[in-house]
């Protein structure tokens, strides 16, 4: 594995657990893809650091059990925005 993906696999796994960051936050504040981070914190970091990549797995599950409240309150805020325009 080359050094700047290694560098970068432990970058966005210490941010993810740092901030129980998403998948799509921690895409955005490296500027690479969703399947770019998800690769790299369940494959390539296993290689790495099988610890950190245990941390990673416990906050992205976290994440994956509350999307579905997440999804229902951002559909709630986008409707009580349009009651209010009218």
């Amino acid at each position: 594995m080359k050094d700047y993906i290694e560098e970068r696999v432990l970058a966005l796994a210490e941010y993810i657990v740092s901030t129980n960051s998403t998948v799509r936050a921690a895409a955005k504040r490296f500027k690479v893809s969703k399947s770019t981070v998800h690769k790299d914190v369940t494959e390539r970091l296993q290689e790495i650091s099988p610890s950190l990549a245990a941390q990673v797995k416990a906050v992205l599950d976290v994440n994956k059990a509350e999307r579905h409240i997440r999804g229902g309150l951002a559909t709630r805020e986008k409707y009580n925005h349009i009651k209010e325009d009218e």
